[in-house]
């Protein structure tokens, strides 16, 4: 399985959001997952400047989504998401996630985060911020 979850899980739209791009990053479906979002909408993984995002703006539209996607998400071999909360209200769902990477070279490293997704009236992403420390899932680079 590449999504456990152990958390509330009631009908709710940014909650469906959260769930789908979860699934199609953990299935390594790029168009599905670069459908989830309106055209504006912004991915900020981790918030603030990072290794991933060196001024921390985010990635910005389709384009910049995309190349979040290339450049990120499809160098990880496997994911597995284990939701063990959620918190869905007004337009957003905030998850308590621990997500498992597997990379080449059997690397793995694990990241504990909370995922907030905000979503329009129709369900479209309109921003994703995972808040994780990369020094604290960096600690846990494992060669197995």
């Amino acid at each position: 399985m590449t999504v456990s979850w152990e958390a509330p899980d009631d009908d709710h739209p940014a909650r469906r959001a959260a769930r789908a791009s979860m699934e199609a990053a953990a299935g390594g479906r790029r168009e599905e997952w670069l459908a989830l979002f309106a055209p504006d909408a912004v991915v900020e993984d981790p918030v603030g400047p990072s290794m991933l995002d060196p001024e921390g703006k985010g990635h910005r539209g389709p384009e910049g989504r995309a190349r979040f996607w290339d450049e990120n998400i499809a160098r990880v071999r496997k994911f597995h998401f284990h939701v063990k909360d959620s918190f869905a209200n007004g337009p957003a769902c905030a998850n308590v996630v621990t997500i498992t990477t597997a990379m080449d070279g059997g690397i793995t490293m694990t990241i504990d985060c909370l995922t907030v997704y905000n979503v329009d009236e129709n369900g479209l992403v309109t921003s994703f911020r995972a808040h994780w420390e990369p020094d604290r899932a960096m600690a846990t680079l494992k060669k197995g």
